[in-house]
């Protein structure tokens, strides 16, 4: 049980077209989610970004790529130990779209210094029914 992965699943309204834009596309993701100054959805893609409360550097890798249903990358904090996974899996419901986030790894990471996996968890479903939900909604069309 310990070393089970985070796992969010919603379903949203809006396309897989639309939802692949909003986690892929740098120009929608600065809107919702990252502000990066590149992002490819390309295999072998590096990207960082400082983030949560302590402001730390995240290092990720694109690893996996299947355009309009996967996006995977790993997912590491510069300057301590731990790997993890982060995988966004797309699943089109006629005029909806189910969304399911998977991070793996996370017990790799020193939590005693960088959060429980439940904090990791609540920050996923946040950005997820927040973030991400309002960001479609708003661009709906």
């Amino acid at each position: 049980m310990k070393n089970e992965p985070v796992v969010i699943e919603r379903t949203l309204n809006a396309s897989a077209e639309r939802v692949w834009k909003a986690i892929a596309d740098k120009d929608h993701m600065k809107q919702w989610y990252l502000n990066l100054e590149e992002f490819k959805p390309e295999v072998g893609f590096e990207f960082s970004f400082e983030g949560g409360p302590a402001r730390l550097l995240h290092l990720c890798k694109i690893t996996r790529v299947e355009y309009e249903r996967t996006l995977q990358y790993t997912w590491r904090f510069e300057g301590y130990a731990g790997d993890s996974v982060v995988t966004w899996e797309l699943f089109p419901e006629g005029t909806s779209t189910k969304l399911r986030l998977t991070h793996e790894g996370i017990e790799t990471f020193p939590l005693d210094k960088l959060g429980s996996k439940e904090d990791f968890a609540e920050g996923w479903v946040h950005l997820i029914e927040s973030s991400l939900k309002g960001y479609l909604e708003k661009i709906e069309a």
